[in-house]
C-alpha cells in the first residue's frame, strides 16, 4: 500500500511514517522545507517531498497514487494553514483513497459532545493568545473540520487527548462524543495516537466518524471494560 503522510516531520507525523514502514507500506511525507532534517533517520526508505502542506501543487504531488492519506491538521498561523491543507487533501487524494486526519481540539461534528470547564478555558485562551502573537487559529482548525464533515470522501478525524511520551500500550479505545465516561482519563500515548491514525486506513467502520480516543491502559479505559464484561452499558 502506498501512503502519504501530511505533516511527517512532526512527532506524531514521525510515530506515524515508523508504523508504516514496519507494516511494510511505501511512504510519502510531506513538511516545510527546514523539517526534512527530521525525517533523515528514515532516509532512503521514504520519499519526502518538501513544502507547505497546505500548497495544493505540493499536495497535487505527494497524494498522487495514494490509497491511505494521513494528515496531521495543525492550527498554525494565520494563513487558512489547516483548512487550506484539508480543501487540499480533499480535492486531490485519488478517489476512493481513505482520508485520515488528526485534529487536537476535540470539535464537534454532532453537538452532541461535552466539555470540561478547563477544556474551554484552554480553548479560549489559545484563541487569544494566537490571535494575539499570530502562531496559532484555533477558528481555521474548526474550519477545516468542517470541510472535511461537510465532503463525501472516505474520510475519518481522530480527536486527539492529552498526550504522552512513552512505550506503546496498544490501539486506544473511542469513543463518538467528549464526554463519555470511558474518555474520561484523558490520555493517550503520542505512538499510539499514530498507531489508530494507521489502523484507520482499513477499518471501514470508522468512515464518516470522528472518533475520540483515549489510551486503552488509562484507568477510564479499564473500568469501561470491566464494566462491558458485567454485562452493564457503560
Amino acid at each position: 500500500m502506498k501512503v502519504c503522510i501530511v505533516g511527517a516531520s512532526g512527532n506524531l507525523g514521525q510515530y506515524m511514517v515508523k508504523h508504516a514502514l514496519e507494516r511494510g507500506y511505501q511512504v510519502v511525507g510531506v513538511c516545510r522545507a527546514r523539517s526534512t532534517g527530521k525525517l533523515a533517520g528514515f532516509q532512503e526508505r521514504i520519499t519526502v517531498i518538501p513544502g507547505a502542506t497546505n500548497d495544493r501543487e505540493v499536495i497535487t504531488r505527494a497524494v498522487a497514487g495514494c490509497e491511505g492519506v494521513l494528515t496531521v491538521l495543525v492550527p498554525f498561523g494565520r494563513g487558512h494553514y489547516a483548512s487550506g491543507t484539508a480543501q487540499a487533501v480533499l480535492d486531490y487524494a485519488p478517489a476512493g483513497a481513505r482520508l485520515i486526519f488528526s485534529c487536537g481540539w476535540h470539535i464537534t461534528r454532532d453537538g452532541r459532545d461535552v466539555y470540561p470547564k478547563n477544556f474551554k478555558f484552554q480553548e479560549q485562551a489559545a484563541r487569544w493568545i494566537g490571535k494575539l502573537i499570530g502562531l496559532v487559529d484555533i477558528d481555521d482548525q474548526v474550519e477545516a473540520c468542517r470541510l472535511i464533515f461537510a465532503s463525501d470522501t472516505r474520510w475519518t478525524v481522530v480527536r486527539g487527548s492529552d498526550l504522552e511520551e512513552g512505550e506503546s500500550q496498544g490501539l486506544p479505545a473511542w469513543s463518538r462524543h467528549v464526554g463519555d465516561p470511558i474518555l474520561a482519563s484523558n490520555m493517550t500515548r503520542r505512538v499510539d495516537y499514530a498507531l489508530f491514525m494507521l489502523n484507520a486506513i482499513t477499518n471501514d467502520e470508522l468512515i464518516h466518524e470522528a472518533p475520540a480516543i483515549v489510551g486503552c491502559q488509562t484507568p477510564s479505559a479499564i473500568a469501561h471494560v470491566e464494566v462491558a464484561g458485567r454485562g452493564y452499558d457503560h
